[in-house]
């Protein structure tokens, strides 16, 4: 076994080899480590992502947990990956950024098109994944479903330190007809204290990639961007540098609270004037 610090994906794939332990057998940490023989802090790391098994050690645990051989061939395949600096997943596989934002301590998000998901409504959810093209009812409700899922870490006691900056482009995008734009700006106009509008007129921010940062208490900050086709993960010392870079910037140029809440003010405002006027169409 060789200690090394943790990645996401490492503690991602920790963990589930934990819920496997407790799953399918009657061990708990220290017990299985006497069953395989092991130290105890062993069982722990290797559970928390802080240390990397052999191939001899993932077999005889998963063993133990009472997995094949083509159990084990795909875990270990997957495992490789485990300590990579950079790595990619689906974009359906939500459960490592959903581990992520459980154990932020501080989340920076910049988004340029679209309301991060942390602060979307489930109307806005569900108008948005309509109109991205979902194929059926029930691919939009498990998207829907998941998302919200996400934002169960603003029901935690000790919930993570965020600001989220949004370009005025997402704010012009309209989504769904206007009531589901109301309620979605009105979202954002409570969340005003942690949100960080970017004027429309800076351009060239637009050009950048939407990214998000996460600190940890005791893990290595991670950046993270994702697109239709991939969620990609970078710990790597020059992603994260960029990262702040690109946050240090949007921190000079956008509009500090107060001028959010009355940018977002003005677009509530906009939204009910067309309510009035036929010639528009919010649909």
């Amino acid at each position: 076994m060789t200690a090394i610090f943790s990645t996401a994906y490492s503690r991602d794939l920790g963990d589930e080899l934990r819920r496997l332990r407790e799953d399918n057998t009657s061990f708990g940490g220290r017990s299985m480590a006497v069953q395989l023989g092991w130290d105890p802090s062993k069982v722990s790391n290797i559970e928390t992502g802080k240390a990397r098994p052999t191939e001899v050690d993932l077999a005889q645990y998963l063993a133990t947990c009472g997995k094949g051989i083509e159990f084990l061939q795909d875990f270990t395949n997957r495992y490789r990956h485990a300590f990579d600096l950079y790595f990619v997943q689906a974009p359906t596989n939500l459960r490592t950024l959903a581990m992520v934002e459980a154990m932020a301590k501080k989340i920076f998000v910049y988004e340029i098109l679209s309301i991060p998901g942390l602060l979307q409504t489930e109307s806005f959810m569900r108008a948005l994944f309509t109109e991205a093209g979902f194929e059926s009812p029930e691919e939009i409700e498990r998207g829907v479903e998941r998302r919200m899922a996400r934002q169960n870490i603003w029901q935690r006691p000790y919930r993570p330190e965020c600001v989220f900056y949004v370009h005025e482009l997402a704010l012009q995008m309209r989504v769904g007809d206007a009531k589901v734009m109301e309620d979605q700006y009105l979202r954002l106009l409570f969340n005003a204290h942690i949100l960080r509008v970017v004027p429309a007129n800076i351009r060239g921010l637009a050009f950048r990639s939407k990214c998000t940062l996460f600190e940890f208490a005791k893990a290595s900050p991670l950046a993270y961007t994702e697109t239709d086709l991939a969620k990609v993960f970078a710990q790597d010392e020059a992603a994260v540098t960029w990262s702040r870079s690109l946050f240090e910037r949007l921190d000079a140029v956008a509009l500090n609270e107060e001028q959010s809440k009355n940018k977002l003010a003005e677009y509530v405002s906009g939204l009910r004037e067309d309510f009035h006027d036929p010639r528009t169409d919010l649909a």
